[in-house]
């Protein structure tokens, strides 16, 4: 994964993307919820009869893909060592041209029996991708992976809505925001990982006591979003934030949860728990400030996870922002790396297979070690005791058992990435209201949800 925050990408880590830019830009599929219609998606591939049987002659299993982090390749070297007779042929194509050509690819004669998917919209709709309903029935995909997991693959038969409908496509990995910390200043301090919001709040205010900055937070591509999502989810719960972000009518993020949200951020920056100098700092130098000892706090996603145990060696540590009580259900922001079957794939059947042991513990401790969060299987995972990567393992875990992962708000249209950063920026300086913050996001939203 990339050492720094990278730039804005798509829908799904459209910020916190990492280098496989694992998107889930949904062209088009922002209108509000309704009942999956009858489209060339509802094909004769929704119904045919599948199998989990592994052929036992010698095949292969063609793979199309962006993913320049090295996960796919090693999950297929794995997949191949498993099963010998299969030779997985892996296709790779670079990000700028494989949106553009990806439904070109599928429709043809050659389309591969797997591909990665930055967006769900057009090729659902067109028919282009198969229904993986029937194989999360055979597979039990629906008991070993979270339904909120999965749910942000599921679409209406249009392609106009996220969240409800069939299963086009199954996550190979996620990305997971949360809190990182510097253990050495927590000691000095002595402040522990909070178990309650309330505690985090005494935790800044002791370290701004303490001469020490509280939060570490760049915000030149928007990463006061990190804090106003993690907030709002801890408030009105995953299920809400979720409404909004797969853009379910009626949502609106103008809502009591959210506003206490938005004052929060812009008391935490009028307190001085922010960077005066947040809005001109890129994620490279805010994540440099912080592992040389520059804040005791910093929201950022597990692709720095592995940069951050390297230059702070057993003295950082991670996690997910806690509930207003101690019992409060783990909640998290992230999205994953997926992949469909196309319809015309000739190995649909082998295809599901690899797809399944993308859940298996082998398959887990190959995904968190190339930088993503495992789709099923994280208690598996073994981590050193000192890294900051156990903590991830558990912090993941929690927020898988609890169902509590959200999409990222910063998606929910194609332009609310720019309207957060903007706003976000002008709300951490003082120049706009909650409201009017809040205001900015909803008219956002609406006109992206027409």
């Amino acid at each position: 994964m990339p050492s720094s925050t990278p730039t804005p990408g798509r829908r799904g880590p459209r910020r916190p993307a990492p280098a496989a830019c694992a998107a889930l830009l949904v062209a088009g599929l922002v209108s509000a919820c309704g009942t999956p219609g009858s489209t060339a998606a509802n094909s004769s591939a929704d119904t045919t009869a599948v199998s989990t049987a592994i052929p036992t002659d010698k095949v292969t299993l063609s793979v199309l893909s962006s993913d320049t982090s090295e996960t796919t390749k090693a999950l297929s070297a794995a997949f191949e060592k498993k099963h010998p007779n299969v030779t997985v042929d892996f296709r790779f194509t670079g990000v700028d041209s494989y949106d553009t050509s990806l439904d070109l690819t599928l429709g043809s004669d050659s389309a591969p029996d797997l591909a990665l998917l930055n967006k769900l919209g057009n090729t659902a709709k067109a028919g282009l991708i198969r229904n993986l309903d029937p194989y999360v029935d055979a597979y039990g995909w629906d008991k070993t992976v979270s339904a909120s997991e999965l749910g942000q693959w599921r679409a209406d038969g249009q392609g106009k809505t996220l969240g409800v409908g069939k299963l086009w496509a199954a996550p190979a990995g996620f990305s997971l925001v949360g809190v990182y910390y510097n253990k050495d200043i927590a000691a000095k301090l002595g402040i522990e990982p909070p178990k309650t919001l309330g505690e985090f709040e005494q935790d800044l205010a002791k370290a701004k006591t303490a001469g020490v900055l509280p939060i570490q937070m760049p915000n030149m591509q928007g990463q006061s979003s990190y804090l106003f999502q993690a907030l709002t989810n801890t408030f009105q719960g995953p299920g809400k934030s979720t409404e909004w972000a797969f853009g379910n009518p009626g949502s609106t993020i103008e809502n009591v949860s959210a506003t206490r949200a938005a004052q929060q951020v812009a008391d935490w920056a009028e307190q001085g728990y922010l960077p005066s100098g947040a809005n001109g700092t890129d994620g490279a130098a805010a994540m440099s400030a912080f592992t040389k000892g520059e804040g005791l706090f910093m929201f950022d996603g597990n692709w720095d996870a592995t940069a951050v145990d390297k230059a702070l060696p057993g003295k950082a540590g991670f996690f997910t922002l806690p509930g207003e009580s101690a019992d409060a259900p783990s909640t998290g922001v992230g999205t994953s790396l997926a992949y469909a079957i196309p319809s015309k794939a000739k190995h649909p059947d082998l295809a599901a297979a690899f797809l399944d042991f993308m859940t298996t513990p082998e398959a887990a401790a190959i995904e968190f070690g190339s930088g993503y969060m495992p789709v099923a299987q994280a208690e598996t995972v073994k981590t050193p005791d000192n890294s900051i990567l156990k903590d991830y393992a558990a912090a993941w875990a929690a927020v898988a058992k609890s169902d509590g992962l959200v999409p990222y708000f910063n998606n929910s249209t194609p332009t609310m990435n720019d309207t957060l950063t903007s706003q976000g920026q002008q709300l951490v300086a003082g120049k706009t209201s909650p409201a009017d913050y809040l205001k900015a996001l909803q008219d956002d939203w609406e006109k992206g949800h027409k």
